[in-house]
């Protein structure tokens, strides 16, 4: 996965153009990485996702000069660089990022990571399911929800 930008549905070129995304993935992990980009082309929508492999990198690409922000981030708690809960403390602290909804979708079921990260502003906190086909689900659910039944104040 050397290319971090991976169009559902859209030409590429249309995105190279607009440079919009909508979906911002945070991991650091290929393999999840590509089941999550799988899960999402079963979506069969008309959404633009780009995938960095920690926070840092999120943070570079959220505040660059003339980025499209996108309407949902989902990210990994354990990272390298700029873990997950560096990555929420930077992005809620910030008056024009912290409105962007943000879906922790982690391996980890500690008590104390999940309440760390809903103390840090975090939007919702899923488990990453270890069945395939559960998993597909819960990405599809994410999305769903985030992307077409939530109202979002990001265009």
């Amino acid at each position: 996965m050397e290319d971090k930008l991976f169009i559902l549905s859209k030409p590429r070129q249309a995105i190279m153009e607009t440079g919009h995304i909508e979906i911002l993935l945070i991991e650091d992990n290929a393999d999840d990485a590509g089941l999550i980009v799988r899960s999402l082309k079963k979506v069969n929508s008309d959404k633009y996702l780009y995938h960095v492999k920690n926070g840092e990198e999120a943070v570079q690409y959220l505040t660059s000069d003339n980025v499209s922000l996108p309407k949902l981030i989902i990210a990994d708690l354990k990272m390298p660089l700029l873990d997950g809960f560096d990555f929420l403390k930077k992005i809620k602290s910030d008056k024009f990022l912290k409105i962007i909804p943000i879906v922790i979708l982690t391996s980890s079921q500690e008590d104390k990571d999940i309440l760390n990260a809903y103390n840090l502003g975090v939007n919702a906190y899923v488990v990453k399911p270890m069945d395939y086909s559960v998993f597909s689900e819960t990405i599809n659910q994410i999305v769903k929800f985030w992307l077409f039944l939530n109202q979002s104040p990001i265009f």
